[in-house]
């Protein structure tokens, strides 16, 4: 059984949406988040990366920090650019990017849920980037950012999303400087808002998709409220924390690449004929663009100015276990491990990983300026991250990329309310 709540959603008025409307504060460095904001005063950059309107200051998780970007979204409230609901709705909220529609629900998931694993995870997180994020919410009392959760699709969740898309007008519709098409809709009649929390009871579980570290933030945020007001009676509102909820069949999980600086002390022949030992390796040196992995199991490899497919033979494939048949597994396991040395990618930093919302020619040119390999995979599916969910594991690092990725200031959740 899954417990969703509504919420009264502190949002912008419609005419500052475009406006106040940014990327997710982990997509972007400092200068870059300063650029996107710049001339732009209602940018919701200035609240999730308020470092932008400190440049005195060089650590990112000085107390500062925190405290401007509460001051700015109390500036924005003061201002009446973001307003508070005045009573507790659901969302629809549907992006739209290349013609491609994903529609989720925004709402309030339970922090029990999260404990009990009927939210499930597939990463692990890391202790200092959770910090940050605790810091964040507590300092502005809100859960300023949502996560990004999924489950397997209900046919009767999306009549009643569908139909009321159908029936209502949508109180946003604006296109982000990246293309993507953003609109929301409230859900305010009683009735249905009531019918959707019944109907997600039924839902077994939802599963993070994007988010581990805001999710195992916000649920702290919680446990530390609950340990401070011992008398708590549960539907307090840091019991829950904000979300946006997609049903498994509108999403899609990108390639996530790899490159490595060198080739382990290795020359180029020593390194190739490793690699044969495990792959079918095939030159495409008449070829003049990237070679992108067609199917499970192969692999693109860019090195010396010239495109290799991989194959990975049978022996080393293992569709048993929802792990190891993964291509970041396989490639991890076999190849960047014991012939390029990279044993813990999370820590090594002779790796790096590359989004595929970045496209192949990136791999080249970091392999024609700071890299010596890199290496195009292809992407997981959702069928195989709810899989390994489901058996409480966790994916190799940097497996999944999601796009397009959940815009910010459109919904705070307020944590006192």
């Amino acid at each position: 059984m899954t417990v969703i709540k509504t919420f009264k959603a502190i949002r912008p008025l419609s005419k500052y949406a475009k406006d106040v409307l940014s990327l997710p504060y982990d997509v972007m460095n400092r200068n870059e988040a300063q650029k996107m904001a710049e001339n732009n005063p209602f940018s919701f950059l200035h609240i999730c990366r308020s470092e932008i309107d400190l440049p005195h200051i060089s650590d990112p998780y000085s107390d500062e920090v925190y405290f401007q970007a509460k001051k700015n979204l109390k500036d924005l409230i003061e201002k009446g650019v973001l307003v508070k609901e005045e009573k507790p709705c659901y969302y629809i909220y549907r992006q739209i990017m290349d013609g491609r529609i994903q529609t989720g629900l925004v709402a309030c998931a339970s922090i029990d849920d999260y404990q009990n694993n009927v939210i499930k995870k597939h990463e692990f997180t890391r202790y200092e980037k959770e910090i940050d994020r605790i810091h964040h919410f507590d300092t502005c009392n809100a859960n300023t950012e949502p996560v990004f959760l999924t489950y397997r699709k209900n046919d009767e969740i999306n009549k009643i999303i569908s139909k009321w898309i159908t029936d209502f007008k949508p109180v946003y519709d604006v296109l982000s400087h990246d293309n993507i098409q953003h609109l929301v809709w409230i859900i305010d009649d009683e009735k249905t808002t009531n019918t959707i929390t019944e109907l997600f009871e039924t839902v077994d579980a939802l599963y993070i998709a994007d988010g581990h570290h805001r999710t195992a933030s916000a649920v702290k945020v919680g446990l530390e409220r609950r340990e401070k007001n011992p008398a708590y009676a549960g539907n307090e509102e840091f019991n829950f924390f904000l979300s946006v909820i997609f049903p498994d069949e509108d999403l899609k999980i990108f390639d996530y690449n790899r490159a490595v600086r060198d080739l382990n002390g290795l020359s180029f022949l020593e390194f190739i004929k490793n690699v044969e030992e495990k792959f079918y390796l095939t030159s495409l040196k008449d070829s003049k663009t990237p070679y992108r992995p067609e199917s499970p199991h192969t692999f693109g490899m860019y090195l010396d100015h010239c495109w290799y497919k991989l194959e990975a033979k049978n022996e080393i494939i293992n569709e048993n276990d929802p792990i190891k048949k993964l291509d970041v597994s396989i490639l991890q396991d076999n190849l960047l491990a014991p012939i390029l040395g990279i044993k813990d990618p999370r820590k090594d930093h002779r790796i790096d990983f590359i989004g595929g919302i970045r496209g192949l020619k990136e791999l080249e040119r970091r392999v024609q300026t700071d890299m010596t390999v890199a290496f195009a995979l292809y992407p997981v599916s959702i069928g195989e991250l709810l899989a390994v969910s489901d058996n409480n594991l966790v994916m190799p690092p940097k497996s999944t990329w999601f796009e397009p990725k959940l815009g910010s200031g459109l919904f705070i959740h307020d944590l006192e309310e």
